[in-house]
């Protein structure tokens, strides 16, 4: 048995179980009825609420102040009225103005990113205005960051039932982190992994199981695919996240049962003040090897406040890398584009429509002969993506503040046009078609009271619906998957002073499952001081019997393409996860600091394992995808974070685990070698640590680290003579960027930045060569030694 991560097809007429197989099953006639006439109670909403809105008469009940902190006064700082959409933001003075306001008592809040929230209660009433000043304190250590993927309503971090973690976007600028994969590996339990030379699929791993364990969301919809999760953590560029909110183990039930590793949840950039940002990055990788990038921000608030949209583009071209000098590539080439936006339309004081969308083009290519057509090299691996995605979202909430109702869809249409090829093959060629949706409604309600404690119910309905048409003629493939799944989801958390417990489920009904699957969730937080906290958390989870991410791209190995299928008694993988933690924030020496150890433990039932079955008609090498006997994950993930200040920052984090199946697997055909208990590619240390530090406004400099343990790797013949079992080095990645800026006038800021990533060159150094290489022996670090340049302009924040 052979432990392949990327490669995936379906023979027409092999015995065993093909993707045409799986039940197709079309959206339901009722399901339609349905959609049709939520979207038309959607738009009548919109429209009576928009009416109700225009025929109120102006209160002249005002509220205005500044925002200071230490005597300074901040720009660009949210003023919100709680329970409703009503909001605006300081100027560069650090003055607001809220004007027609609702009468009645209001608690009035104050945020931003980097400084602790305030809150104060007002009576308004009409003809008359009240001066409220706000006087804050800095977070440096992100004490009171607010988050939305505990349970899709926002909380504070420090409240939230389960352990959000989250990447911001000033965490991609100082790592220079391009893309969303370059980033990732900077929390606790998170790695991204590197699984082909020739065309770079990447996947996130999170507490050591695979990426199809993982669910990523874009604006917390499920609308990543299998065929987005091949590459798309590469294809999200980081000036289009605001940022990343990371949910380890299941969490919250309201996210999926497929989240049994994690949620990785994109939270893109929305307008909240008129600014514009243009910024270039030039990258030389090994000294000979050029990766530009081109980003482009600009949003655009209304004075009122009621509308904004936020621009952003990116463009970005990388050259081939070769790393041994034999004409392969162990980077292929790279040209991407992205356009999009985001945007809100405050339809009245308590309800809010948003909208947003972007388009990616994307041509990447690795192999060898990059002047040849691919069909005319040894091997090639090449794909052009055209992806169209966007969604649309609508809130309501209550006069009493005590109630929230959303509706919500969105959407992701992906053409790809791919060669999978090797020696000349001119029959390698393919078209995909992909089509993710979602829509859906959710309903949550506060009660001061229910039964023992005040209490927060949420409950919902969502369906999803994922359409899949893979053509390759030349390998005789049309493979047709038709995903479809409703599922209703139900929570309730209750809090007190000392503790919270959150109880909920998720009930799914997936068209390739005969049963529906009830997957439960539970949380509990106990506050045993103001500044330490316990939390215990138990999810069950599952994974149909269906394609995945690493099913939708072939392999070269030997010379020859590497397909798979699916067995004919594959069932389904069930999974049941525990974790307990410890959370303290304390102050040691003047500096800030927080404190988390992790314990979590995974088992999993029916586990999906893949073995070598044979050849197919053509010589293709087939693998077929089986239940295993089992697996368990466990281990233990620590945070430190500790600040001094605000011109110094330290975040670190480390993990120790282990991933076993329960009985052990044969990786190879070769039935002299052993079998093995250990998950291939699967490190028991890894670890992260950045280090900011800012000794005035206009120098900043970051040192970051990535540290990745020995592992097990299958090492597949071709050229090497036989299988071999692998065991890796370690690697240190080293990382260092350096910053200043210039004010160019009392609007704008110039700032000019440099370094070097993988200081050490800590990188693979055994990389097969030639046409029979195994494309799959890749690990360690994702480049060598690479240093950067970059210029970015844009307003004085």
């Amino acid at each position: 048995m052979k432990q392949i991560h990327n490669k995936y097809t379906k023979q027409k007429n092999t015995k065993k179980a093909t993707i045409t197989e799986i039940r197709n099953q079309n959206m339901p006639a009722t399901l339609l009825n349905f959609l049709r006439k939520s979207l038309s109670v959607f738009v009548l909403a919109i429209a009576f609420t928009t009416i109700t809105m225009a025929q109120k008469a102006p209160t002249n009940a005002n509220i205005s102040g500044h925002v200071l902190c230490s005597g300074e006064q901040l720009p660009y700082f949210s003023i919100i009225i709680e329970g409703t959409t009503i909001g605006t933001v300081s100027n560069s003075n650090g003055y607001y103005h809220l004007n027609n306001l609702p009468e009645g008592e209001f608690t009035i809040k104050a945020q931003s990113v980097g400084y602790k929230s305030q809150t104060k209660i007002v009576h308004t009433q009409a003809d008359e205005t009240i001066e409220l000043n706000f006087n804050v304190d800095k977070d440096i250590i992100a004490l009171e960051q607010i988050v939305v993927s505990a349970n899709r309503n926002e909380v504070n971090r420090k409240e939230a039932s389960s352990i959000v973690n989250t990447i911001t976007a000033q965490l991609f600028e100082s790592t220079n982190s391009v893309a969303l994969s370059e980033g990732m590996s900077f929390q606790p339990g998170l790695r991204v992994e590197t699984n082909c030379q020739n065309c770079g699929f990447q996947q996130i791993r999170i507490n050591g199981l695979d990426g199809p364990y993982t669910q990523i969301l874009i604006d917390s919809r499920a609308i990543f695919s299998a065929l987005s999760g091949v590459y798309g953590i590469e294809q999200i560029p980081a000036n289009m996240i605001e940022r990343v909110e990371v949910v380890r183990g299941g969490g919250s039930a309201l996210f999926g049962s497929n989240a049994i590793a994690g949620t990785v949840n994109i939270i893109t950039k929305e307008p909240n003040y008129n600014s514009f940002q243009v910024s270039t990055n030039l990258s030389i990788i090994d000294k000979n090897t050029l990766d530009q990038s081109i980003n482009l921000n600009n949003s655009m608030v209304s004075e009122d406040n009621k509308s904004g949209i936020m621009f952003f583009g990116s463009i970005r071209n990388r050259d081939y890398y070769d790393a041994n000098a034999d004409g392969f590539s162990e980077h292929g080439i790279l040209n991407n584009s992205t356009l999009g936006f985001r945007a809100y339309y405050k339809t009245g004081n308590f309800s809010k429509l948003e909208i947003e969308y972007h388009h990616l083009n994307e041509f990447r290519r690795g192999g060898n002969k990059f002047e040849l057509q691919a069909h005319e090299t040894d091997i090639t691996e090449q794909t052009e993506h055209n992806i169209h995605s966007g969604g649309l979202t609508y809130t309501m909430l209550s006069k009493n503040y005590n109630s929230r109702l959303s509706i919500y869809t969105s959407a992701q249409q992906t053409n790809r046009n791919s060669y999978y090829g090797a020696e000349q093959n001119p029959n390698a060629y393919g078209h995909t078609d992909d089509m993710a949706f979602v829509a859906g409604t959710q309903f949550s309600y506060e009660f001061k009271k229910l039964i023992l404690a005040p209490a927060t119910i949420t409950t919902g309905l969502e369906y999803q619906l994922n359409n899949l048409h893979d053509k390759m003629p030349g390998y005789q493939r049309d493979l047709t998957q038709n995903i479809n799944i409703i599922g209703y989801f139900a929570q309730n958390e209750w809090k007190s002073k000392h503790l919270n417990v959150l109880i909920g489920a998720r009930a799914d009904k997936h068209n390739l499952i005969d049963k529906i699957i009830i997957s439960p969730r539970a949380n509990i937080l106990y506050k045993i001081t103001d500044d330490l906290s316990a939390r215990l958390t138990y999810s069950k989870g599952f994974r149909a019997p269906q394609a995945f991410d690493e099913d939708l791209h072939i392999m070269a190995v030997g010379g020859q393409v590497m397909l798979i299928t699916l067995a004919d008694d594959l069932k389904t993988e069930t999974s049941n996860t525990y974790s307990s933690s410890l959370d303290y924030y304390f102050e040691f020496l003047g500096l800030k600091t927080n404190f988390l150890i992790e314990g979590f433990f995974t088992k999993l039932t029916d586990v999906f394992v893949t073995e070598e079955i044979g050849t197919d008609v053509q010589g293709n090498m087939l693998v077929e995808r089986r239940n295993g006997s089992g697996a368990k994950v466990y281990g233990m993930n620590t945070e430190f974070r500790s600040a001094l200040n605000n011109f110094l920052q330290l975040q670190m984090g480390f993990t120790a685990q282990k991933s076993q199946y329960i009985q052990a697997e044969q990786w190879s055909d070769d039935n002299t070698l052993k079998p093995s208990k250990n998950m291939m590619r699967t490190p028991n240390h890894y670890g992260y640590f950045t280090l900011n530090y800012d000794p005035t406004k206009q120098f900043t400099t970051s040192l970051s680290g990535i540290y990745t343990g020995k592992m097990y790797v299958g090492h597949y013949a071709g050229y090497v003579n036989n299988d071999v079992l692998e065991k890796t080095p370690n690697f240190m990645e080293l990382n260092i960027k350096v910053a200043h800026n210039f004010n160019l006038g009392s609007q704008l800021k110039l700032e000019l930045n440099g370094g070097v990533q993988n200081i050490l060159n800590s990188y693979q150094t055994d990389f097969d060569k030639g046409v029979y290489r195994d494309a799959g022996y890749i690990y360690g670090p994702n480049r060598p030694r690479t240093y950067f340049l970059g210029i970015k302009i844009g307003n004085v924040i």
